[in-house]
């Protein structure tokens, strides 16, 4: 189990990289007003939202793989699976701001990118604390 752990930590790390770079991209995509820096930022951010979803993936399902090895015990792991499945739905969000930057439906300031980006940071913070600390 141990092999499955940190095959989970990588992706998990791996995933959470893009999960903090995707929407630092949109800061940038929504401050940007020159043609060529648009398509720049857009083929980047269309190139890792497609990297991250290996990521993503693989980090779940060892995620899984760690939860059936370990059994179901303590409310920490069930509030940290909330907590997973926010970060999914983020995930699938980011997606859809994709879609609308390429589209050029943005209606949102390079300001709410930069708290949207911050989600992902209170996230892993709350999930380090209740896999570590294990509070109830």
């Amino acid at each position: 189990m141990l092999w499955v752990k940190a095959f989970h930590i990588i992706f998990v790390t791996s995933w959470f990289a893009g999960l903090f770079y995707l929407p630092r991209l949109f800061v940038n995509h929504a401050m940007t007003t020159d043609r060529i820096t648009l398509e720049r930022l857009e083929l980047m951010e269309h190139k890792l939202y497609r990297f991250m979803l290996p990521l993503a993936v693989l980090a779940l399902v060892f995620g899984l793989w760690l939860w059936l090895g370990y059994g179901i015990a303590g409310a920490w792991l069930h509030v940290k699976l909330v907590l997973v499945a926010g970060l999914v739905i983020y995930h699938l969000y980011c997606g859809r701001l994709l879609r609308d930057f390429k589209a050029g439906k943005n209606t949102r300031s390079h300001v709410w990118y930069r708290w949207f980006n911050e989600i992902p940071v209170i996230v892993l913070f709350f999930v380090v604390i209740l896999v570590v600390v294990k509070p109830f």
